[in-house]
């Protein structure tokens, strides 16, 4: 019996484009002005000590600071003071009505359905906390952080780490064994279920090819909770 889902974003409840082509783009755009402005205000000054630490950048020098962030967003580096200040970017494009978060419909149906039914929803993602909740509190369907019981992101642990799935479950208070894992990822999915989750691989677009080891949909509606 599942008595717990935790979900990915990109690719499994919002477009893969929304991310790549709205809020990657932006958040490179309005880098250098928004840390610029901002480098002294504390929780930006943090986040650009520890870009300084893991870079090994003089923390002083905000140019070399930028510079490096510029190489992060390159390289699609998923690194957690990156994605910090990218969330801090994307609240103001949300905020100023420049985009709005994309969830799918199919997505959005379930989740409220599942909520509905008293199933406590989470979300781990690779973006931070704060940059999911950006997401979910802007949709066309409006604030949707109301159906989400807690959030997980690269603090927890790379999402490719079996280790990971064990922290949220116990977390959360659940037998790995009655939580449900869904992601277009199957690393990810891999990782989950060696920690003993239940997974179902979202396959929106393309085909399926070699051995499956996860149950695969093409959307949220043809997830069967009892089926797990």
């Amino acid at each position: 019996m599942i008595k717990a889902i935790v979900t990915d974003i990109e690719g499994t409840t919002s477009s893969i484009s929304f991310v790549h082509e709205v809020l990657f783009p932006y958040a490179a755009a309005h880098l250098r002005e928004f840390v610029i402005k901002n480098f002294q205000q504390p929780e930006v000054c943090a986040q650009l000590e520890e870009v300084a630490r893991l870079s090994g950048c003089d923390a002083g020098d905000v140019e070399a600071l930028i510079l490096q962030l510029q190489t992060w967003i390159a390289e699609d580096k998923k690194i957690t003071p990156l994605k910090a200040l990218q969330g801090m970017i994307w609240k103001s494009g949300y905020e100023n009505g420049d985009y709005v978060g994309h969830i799918y419909d199919d997505a959005y149906q379930s989740l409220t359905a599942w909520h509905r039914q008293g199933v406590p929803l989470y979300v781990y993602s690779s973006g931070s906390i704060a940059a999911q909740r950006l997401l979910f509190g802007h949709t066309a369907h409006g604030d949707l952080n109301p159906l989400f019981t807690g959030n997980f992101d690269t603090l927890t642990g790379g999402k490719k780490e079996v280790a990971s799935y064990l922290k949220i479950a116990d977390a959360i208070g659940q037998d790995p064994a009655s939580v449900l894992f869904l992601s277009d990822i199957v690393d990810e999915l891999d990782a989950a279920k060696s920690a003993g989750m239940k997974t179902c691989w979202l396959l929106r677009d393309g085909a399926v090819s070699g051995a499956v080891k996860h149950p695969v949909v093409t959307a949220f509606s043809q997830i069967n909770l009892a089926a797990f």
